[in-house]
């Protein structure tokens, strides 16, 4: 049985071992998306939160009403917490001239101007977006992969014998073995994570990759039962269509205050207005989904213009969709305190080294054997794979404070910035052998996230030595974490280039 399963962990890891590693780089830099959005976005100022919702909401209604009067509806974020730390408004349909969102000030109501940027945010949706794949095939995708990496775990922990012994050994210099065991430390360490991270992931497409199951209880074709599905769990609360009559908005601060003594004293984290200024006007009071490891949270609908109780949704609705909440506030890690986000952050880390390593092991193992095509193409790309990858993510905030303020569609440039340095990271690994490609590109990843502070420096008044001075510890620690970034790729390079001396 167990060299069975040693090739089917093998196989499930090569053959999608380079899209793996991309969702897990990707979706680790998610655990930070709040700080990569502030420091892409230096125009804001350092986040006080929570703040009282009544004033908050006052200045956000104020500005909707001024700027967006004829809108469908309106949403409010309020600064609850780290996950959401401004006070935003959205509306709908958009207006051209203004660009959405709007951050506002905590204290004045007054819009702040940032800049138009995909932000951390678009970074860490990549690992489930992919792109310039449509939606429903990377549905698939992203379902087959995780299906495939659950696989690849089970048949690890089976295929290595000396599985849980091999945890405490790393021998460095000793070429494959010392792969193998950075490999084995890698998996072991962050065993539990990984598990638990592609389980609730396939948890989040269970419904795309299963509709038959919905199918059989609804008696409709899949598509049709899925709808039919979700419309009874999460059916339309008090909906009415807009009236034509004007009426006037209800006083919202009593809205507020109902809401949170019926949720104990937990806030409102969103509030949202349908059909403002219209005599069928709804406000809607949501909770926060952050609040802890279950992704639930409350709702209730209000009439807009008496502020009467029309709807209330709890945030426990049943036991079963408790379950998988849970589970998708697990894979989030939304609700995660400081420790445990560096907990999260680093057994992502660890899941990237894990794959890494997996594929440079499969290279070297195959390196003394007859060549083969596949061999020799996994050997010459997986620098681009591995570390072309970190090039492009620097690359994507170069492109941040570099891509003209006014350029149109700017925050869809830095993305193709960043595609487009990864594939110019492919070309130059296709031509270019492989100890020379790995070496030129740990050089690229050092220079490229060690140098990220200067151009901070460089672009904006957020420097790293007035954050320090400011206390503004959200720029301070990216900027500090850029550099240790840029050192941990240099000491790379320095290691290859060591190790190519020593071989020759």
């Amino acid at each position: 049985m167990r060299p069975a399963m040693a090739g089917v962990h093998t196989w499930a890891g090569v053959l999608l071992g380079w899209l793996l590693y991309f969702m897990f780089v990707t979706g680790t830099a998610g655990y930070l998306d709040t700080e990569i959005d502030r420091w892409m976005r230096p125009e804001l100022p350092a986040a006080s939160y929570p703040l009282p919702p009544e004033p908050q909401a006052a200045h956000a209604l104020a500005y909707l009403q001024a700027h967006a009067p004829d809108a469908r509806s309106w949403s409010i974020q309020l600064p609850v917490d780290r996950n959401e730390p401004y006070l935003r408004v959205e509306w709908s349909p958009p207006n051209p001239a203004l660009p959405q969102p709007v951050w506002l000030d905590a204290q004045t109501g007054a819009p702040i101007a940032v800049r138009d940027t995909a932000g951390g945010q678009a970074l860490y949706q990549l690992h489930w977006r992919l792109h310039y794949l449509p939606p429903a095939l990377t549905e698939w995708v992203i379902a087959i992969a995780s299906m495939v990496l659950l696989l690849a775990l089970l048949t690890g922990i089976v295929a290595h014998r000396r599985f849980f012994a091999d945890f405490f050994t790393l021998r460095l210099g000793k070429g494959q073995r010392s792969w193998l065991d950075a490999h084995n430390l890698a998996s072991v360490a962050s065993l539990p994570f990984q598990l638990m991270i592609s389980y609730s992931g396939l948890v989040f497409v269970m419904f795309s990759f299963m509709p038959l199951i919905a199918s059989a209880w609804y008696g409709q074709a899949p598509g049709a039962a899925v709808r039919s599905f979700y419309g009874e769990l999460f059916p339309p609360m008090a909906a009415a269509p807009a009236s034509g009559q004007p009426a006037p908005l209800t006083a919202i601060a009593p809205l507020l205050v109902q809401a949170q003594a019926r949720w104990q004293g937990a806030p409102v984290a969103v509030l949202t207005v349908q059909n403002p200024g219209d005599a069928n006007a709804r406000i809607s009071a949501i909770g926060n989904f952050a609040a802890g490891p279950v992704r639930e949270a409350g709702i209730l609908v209000f009439d807009g213009v008496s502020g009467a109780l029309l709807a209330e949704r709890p945030a426990r609705q049943s036991t079963p969709r408790a379950a998988r909440d849970l589970w998708l506030g697990l894979h989030e890690g939304l609700f995660a305190g400081a420790v445990l986000r560096a907990l999260y952050l680093l057994s992502g880390l660890l899941g990237c080294v894990m794959i890494a390593t997996g594929m440079v092991l499969w290279s070297v193992k195959r390196q003394a054997r007859q060549p083969s095509a596949g061999h020799a193409l996994v050997s010459r790309l997986n620098p681009a794979a591995i570390l072309g990858l970190p090039v492009a993510i620097a690359a994507y905030l170069w492109a941040n404070r570099l891509l003209p303020s006014g350029m149109e569609g700017r925050a869809q440039w830095e993305l193709h910035a960043l595609f487009a340095v990864w594939l110019a990271g492919f070309a130059y690994a296709a031509c270019t052998v492989p100890a020379k490609a790995w070496r030129w590109l740990a050089w690229c990843a050092a220079l490229g996230f060690g140098l990220l502070p200067l151009l901070n420096a460089a672009t904006s008044d957020r420097h790293l030595f007035q954050s320090l001075a400011t206390g503004d510890a959200v720029m301070a620690v990216m900027d500090l974490g850029f550099l240790a970034l840029g050192l941990a790729f240099a000491g790379c390079a320095v290691a290859i280039q060591r190790r190519q001396r020593m071989l020759r």
